[in-house]
């Protein structure tokens, strides 16, 4: 029963960062390669290969890269933190 729970919330977080991410990927005031990475991080959420954790795992390290970006606007590396810490919560 706290099993199902828990996924049922991984699954909600993974929804609102692909939600998140898909307005970082249509934003076109922001710089092309980090659109793309935003929606590599969205095929890799969305995948359905491995665990929550670990596609949450692999979009963080996609992310995480890409936030070191000098030409990204502030608004922008707001948002991706807010999908990294959305992600971070998830665990196996």
């Amino acid at each position: 029963m706290v099993r199902k729970k828990k996924l049922k919330e991984y699954e909600e977080r993974i929804n609102q960062a692909v939600a998140i991410l898909q307005q970082v990927s249509e934003d076109t005031t922001t710089p092309r390669n980090i659109r793309r990475v935003a929606k590599e991080s969205i095929d890799t959420l969305s995948s359905g290969e491995g665990t929550y954790a670990v596609r949450a795992s692999n979009a963080i390290s996609l992310l995480d890269e890409i936030l070191q970006d000098p030409n990204m606007p502030p608004y922008t590396r707001v948002k991706l933190w807010n999908v990294m810490s959305l992600l971070e919560g998830i665990t196996d």
